[in-house]
């Protein structure tokens, strides 16, 4: 390949890291958007759900079309795209051009995600693609926890339009990097064989008893994430009083821990193999999800940090989990590898999605943190029952 590892890993991290970029900077500027464009909060507010919901659908509509015509060809076309819709959301006059452009943006960046990963098992074998998507999410863990805050500052000095301005270069200049930088990787396309018959691998992955499993586990422990980030603001702000400022440095545990576990996976997944890390890392997820329903039975007096302190283990244990799960999905059929990531990416955000909606009903006329407790039980005890079930047996 034209590319040193450290150079390959360095562009993965940039095509990978655009999506939670975009969708994350523009977050403190949402109030100003309000004023501006004449509208309400709820309104807005679809700028997010919808970027999330198009950035799940994407993912299985660009993992096909990176097993058909390459993985380069897909980077290449999103990032343009992406660059592209953010100068439209920039130049928006009313909110329905912003939700517009914003659903572009999903659908450009969202090439990413899915290229990025079915790369990694184009260039690697399985147990070493889990290190090496294990690098790229600790990575990319940064962009949540600082791009906020220069959204924030972007949006004081410039106004909010400024952010989109400056997402749309950074989508430009990976997209000129992935041009320069970044060759087909696809074995298919480089032996000259013909376009990938999508129905029959599609349906040879469902038929897999291993394939449902690495993606349940992967979506199963992910969700255990989404419903801590769902059900946390009611538990810490409204039942027990605590201020939106402490619950967004409680949320910061989760970060560090799943940092912690990738960190793990990327060091020791080739020595030790998917599986075995998978396994460790249910246990390690279960094992927070029993302290978490434990401490919030027996000590409630001890407050947020009932949830969080288990949540550093659950989330080192995930860490353990995702990558090595998504490694073992793109590995079952590697010449459509990218239709696994979409899979994969779409059934994360799906199951995550809904859990979080649930957790936010069930706790609504909840006055104790235990419902969110059983929740975060039971998708433990599924991602382990995955494993086991379909995983080991397959």
């Amino acid at each position: 390949m034209a590319l040193v590892p450290r150079g390959m890993l360095l562009l993965l991290i940039a095509i990978t890291a655009v999506a939670p970029l975009t969708l994350n900077i523009p977050m403190p500027a949402l109030p100003g958007m309000v004023r501006t464009l004449g509208t309400d909060v709820e309104t807005v507010q679809l700028t997010l759900s919808l970027y999330l919901f198009v950035l799940a659908i994407a993912q299985l509509m660009h993992g096909a079309l990176s097993d058909r015509f390459g993985r380069r060809r897909v980077v290449l076309g999103g990032f343009a795209l992406a660059a592209a819709a953010s100068l439209m959301a920039a130049a928006a006059p009313t909110i329905g051009t912003l939700i517009a452009a914003r659903c572009l943006q999903a659908l450009g960046a969202s090439a990413g995600i899915v290229a990025s990963r079915a790369i990694i098992r184009d260039l690697y074998e399985r147990d070493q693609a889990a290190s090496m998507i294990g690098w790229v999410t600790m990575a990319i863990m940064v962009v949540p926890m600082i791009v906020p805050w220069f959204g924030g500052i972007l949006d004081t000095a410039f106004g909010w339009p400024s952010i989109f301005i400056f997402v749309a270069a950074v989508s430009a200049a990976v997209l000129v990097w992935s041009w320069v930088a970044l060759p087909e990787t696809l074995r298919a396309r480089a032996a000259g064989a013909s376009a990938l018959r999508y129905r029959e691998e599609l349906k040879a992955l469902c038929l897999s008893r291993s394939f449902l499993g690495y993606i349940l586990c992967c979506a199963t422990g992910s969700a255990l994430f989404f419903a801590t980030l769902g059900g946390a603001p009611h538990v810490v702000v409204t039942q027990m009083g605590r201020s939106p400022v402490e619950l967004g440095l409680w949320l910061s545990t989760g970060a560090v821990g799943y940092m912690i576990g990738n960190y793990v996976s990327a060091r020791w997944s080739p020595r030790f193999g998917i599986d075995p890390m998978i396994a460790w890392g249910s246990i390690i997820v279960l094992a927070g999800a029993v302290g978490t329903m434990t401490l919030v039975g027996l000590v409630p007096h001890w407050g947020p940090a009932t949830i969080f302190a288990p949540q550093l283990l659950t989330a080192i244990g995930n860490g353990l989990v995702m990558p090595n799960a998504i490694a073992g999905a793109i590995s079952v059929r590697p010449q459509a590898a990218g239709t696994a990531s979409g899979i994969t990416g779409f059934l994360q955000m799906a199951i995550g999605g809904a859990a979080a909606q649930v957790v936010g009903h069930i706790l609504a006329p909840a006055d104790t943190a235990m419902p969110l407790a059983l929740v975060l039980l039971g998708f433990a005890v599924a991602c382990l029952v995955s494993y086991l079930a379909l995983v080991r047996r397959g």
